[in-house]
């Protein structure tokens, strides 16, 4: 049963080199024995060659030689043999209803997805039921649950390659109480949000994610965020946030991020930490004394990236808050208005208009802002182009040109925003709490997911930082790398028996050629697959072989400290 696979339980083995007797010598020890592998055990030690012993879901046997009779053999032929990589922010929520392979992450090396970035796939009212299917887009799937746990429950169910984790979302909670407005909570409707965190919490959720430059997470005051937040940090888990500024206020919003851990007890984690806009990138040296100075003090405080100097998100990140308040369609009436126009393009020109302006961040032009994804077939041809290129078609400003877009598209328009500098991407990979995630969704290069373009990060972030950052330019040692892909993720998550090599651990284990593995997605072709990856299992079960998906659904559902199914009952109060 997948609720006591769920569980920990005791094996027979012995710690990091630990062995199974051999029994019988007619009888397999093991289900499954990976040989001659270089072994990076995810823990950051020197890596060294040895054997790794699978049986059933579980790693039985870590070390020089196993003993005993496998069922089944793999030559690694000098190959890293890692833990399953984790990818602290995935997208892939939607992506899973239509490929449950999740190409894109496993031939990465991917066996956890961590999704929640401030909107989570539950709570559910019936009015934001109704809200997400109709902004549903190119993928279209039914929405039978309410709370997150039953919609994590509902991708096991379907099957799915890797396994799946979420926060729970700081907006959707908003929304299930307040609604869309720029209002703040009563004390009562305070009472009613803090419960739904930790009703999902009990249910497994990691902590409270969110995303503070979007509406109307960016209405939530520091003091909100640090209610939720204690409910989580009460149940071991922990805040992540895409902070209220990654740009001209970045400072201030680290400062935010720090006072919530330090008040609620929880830890707190930077989602993409990044440096945006030119006039930013010299803050490098001050947020990450900000940032060591809290972990000095005893906060448990880290950060997570991408390895990419372009960010993606919707182009209504380059207008005012207040425009997009109470939701899309009072956002397009607005929009439509003359006056409101103006308004709107003169904040988009200011220099301080008191919003994240990611029109400004990219030099105010719009050559740096790619235009990526449309639900509209006839904007679709415009995908590939900048939004000075779009612009420039209709005789219009760019500001004009990003709302009458979104407007015309009925959506917020995905786009690629060039902000970030390569200098502080290589300073940011050699950070030891610096952990990975794609920002995006897990996808396969055919069907409904070439209909719009994508960010390279989709196909490429992991191999990467292994190839380009790693191998290339030596930034950081391999199993450095290792450590913060899989076991550093899994501590500030407290995942249980994950994140190691180790015996007793689940069996999600990777195999890949640190000499050939690489990314090959671009910003102008980013449907391509990394390479250099041989296989991966996932609880056991081979999901990549020889490179390519065995179509296997052997993820499960990863539950956080919280969850009331474990054995001890969980961290929350009983």
């Amino acid at each position: 049963m997948k609720f006591r696979h769920a569980c920990a339980f005791v094996v027979a083995a012995a710690a990091v080199t630990g062995s199974v007797s051999a029994g019988d010598s007619n009888t397999p020890a093991y289900d499954l024995l990976i040989r001659n592998g270089t072994i990076y055990d995810g823990s950051g030690g020197k890596p060294y060659t040895g054997e790794i012993a699978i049986k059933g879901d579980r790693i039985v046997y870590v070390g020089p030689r196993a003993p005993g009779r496998p069922t089944k053999v793999v030559n690694a032929g000098g190959k890293a043999v890692t833990p399953g990589f984790v990818n602290m922010l995935s997208h892939s929520q939607e992506a899973f209803f239509v490929d449950s392979r999740v190409v894109s992450d496993i031939n990465q090396g991917v066996t956890l997805n961590v999704m929640g970035e401030g909107w989570s796939m539950g709570p559910l009212t019936p009015k934001l039921r109704e809200a997400a299917l109709k902004d549903q887009g190119d993928i279209q799937y039914l929405i039978e649950w309410t709370t997150l746990d039953e919609f994590l429950r509902t991708v096991e169910k379907r099957g799915v390659a890797t396994n799946v984790a979420s926060f729970i979302g700081a907006t959707t909670v908003r929304l299930a109480v307040l609604g869309e407005g720029d209002v703040d909570p009563s004390p009562a409707q305070l009472e009613e949000m803090r419960g739904l965190v930790a009703q999902a919490m009990r249910d497994g959720a990691m902590g409270v994610g969110s995303s503070l430059i979007y509406p109307p997470a960016g209405y939530a005051e520091t003091p909100e965020l640090i209610a939720l937040t204690t409910e989580a940090g009460r149940c071991g888990g922990m805040y992540i946030s895409h902070m209220r500024s990654e740009g001209d206020r970045i400072e201030q919003a680290v400062d935010e991020l720090i006072e919530i851990a330090r008040k609620s007890g929880a830890g707190a984690e930077i989602y993409h930490l990044k440096f945006a806009g030119k006039d930013n990138w010299g803050k490098f040296a001050s947020v990450i004394a900000k940032i060591e100075a809290a972990r000095a003090e005893g906060l448990r405080i880290t950060t997570d990236m991408y390895t990419y100097d372009a960010g993606a998100t919707g182009l209504t990140a380059t207008l005012p808050l207040w425009v997009q308040a109470d939701g899309a369609e009072a956002m397009a009436k607005r929009l439509r208005d003359p006056a409101t126009r103006a308004r709107v393009i003169a904040d988009m020109r200011a220099k301080d208009a008191g919003y994240e302006n990611l029109l400004r961040l990219t030099g105010g032009t719009g050559d740096n802002i790619l235009l990526i994804g449309f639900k509209s077939e006839a904007l679709r041809p415009l995908i590939g182009k900048t939004l000075a290129e779009a612009a420039r078609a209709r005789g219009v400003s760019v500001e004009e040109a990003a709302m009458d877009l979104i407007v015309e598209d009925g959506s917020r328009v995905d786009a690629a925003f060039r902000i970030m500098s390569e200098d502080n991407i290589r300073k940011a990979v050699q950070l030891p709490y610096m952990s990975f995630g794609s920002d995006a969704p897990g996808q396969a290069a055919e069907g409904v997911f070439l209909k719009s373009s994508t960010h390279p990060r989709t196909y490429g972030n992991v191999a990467r930082l292994l190839g380009r950052y790693v191998r290339d330019e030596k930034l950081i040692p391999l199993e450095e790398a290792v450590r913060r892909l899989t076991s550093l993720p899994a501590a500030n998550l407290r995942l249980r028996d994950r994140g190691l090599l180790k015996a007793g651990y689940f069996a999600d284990v990777v195999l890949f050629d640190p000499t050939t593995i690489q990314d090959h997605a671009t910003y102008e072709r980013p449907h391509q697959y990394s390479t250099g990856v041989d296989s991966v299992w996932v609880n056991g079960v081979a999901v990549l072989k020889d490179g390519k998906p065995t179509g296997a659904a052997a993820g499960r559902v990863v539950r956080g400290p919280g969850w009331t199914g474990w054995p001890d009952g969980g961290a929350c109060p009983k």
